[in-house]
């Protein structure tokens, strides 16, 4: 299966980034491009803002026949639609849990499961800071949050440059006394309307039970 978000890190690690973080004179953090043009990198407000309640209730599809057990949170697990999706456990180097691959479509996912509660504004942050990690010029174009298989969850999907690459990033984030998680597809931003609807179904079918 391709590790294209692992790929990223690790080409991060041993390459040079197209894009590098600085601080101006002024104080601002702005990121700077291989092009030698650069951005402020954060040009949103900062201050608080409401996130939506999603009012369509989201479940699994009737096609997501085989249910993938997570190990480490014993009360989640994916129903998946084996047809159109495959997966692999991750090896032990990896962050993520499971990793899965939409058959012959460049459409991917992972699943990244820990036993410690994470406040969600603060794993929210830290999946931003993650993403910003391998592509500084990440930043959050939508965020709701929405009942999936009558549980809660935060939604958030992330647009950036990794090696010069467009990606989006689109995720369900969950925790509670047993652990947290984040559930992540992603793709190039040019294939993300083609394949939003398969995105969606995946992550739709994640279930976390009391």
């Amino acid at each position: 299966m391709k590790k294209i978000a692992f790929l990223f890190c690790l080409m991060n690690i041993i390459y040079c980034s197209a894009q590098v973080k600085a601080i101006s004179e002024n104080g601002d953090e702005v990121i700077l491009y291989e092009n030698k043009t650069w951005d402020y990198a954060d040009k949103e407000t900062k201050e608080a803002k409401e996130i939506s309640t999603n009012k369509t209730s989201f479940s699994k599809s009737k096609d997501a026949g085989f249910f993938l057990k997570s190990k480490n949170l014993t009360n989640v697990g994916v129903h998946i639609n084996t047809k159109k999706w495959s997966f692999e456990k991750s090896t032990s180097e990896d962050a993520s849990e499971y990793e899965f691959e939409l058959k012959g479509k460049d459409a991917y996912a992972l699943i990244i499961t820990e036993r410690i509660e994470v406040p969600l504004e603060t794993l929210k942050g830290i999946a931003l800071d993650n993403a910003k990690a391998i592509g500084p010029d990440m930043k959050v174009v939508f965020e709701d949050y929405r009942m999936v298989n009558d549980k809660k969850v935060y939604c958030m999907q992330m647009n950036g440059t990794v090696k010069g690459i467009k990606i989006s990033y689109l995720g369900y984030y969950y925790s509670d006394e047993n652990g947290s998680l984040q559930f992540l597809t992603y793709t190039s931003q040019s294939l993300f309307k083609e394949f939003k609807d398969e995105l969606e179904n995946l992550l739709s079918g994640l279930e976390i039970s009391k």
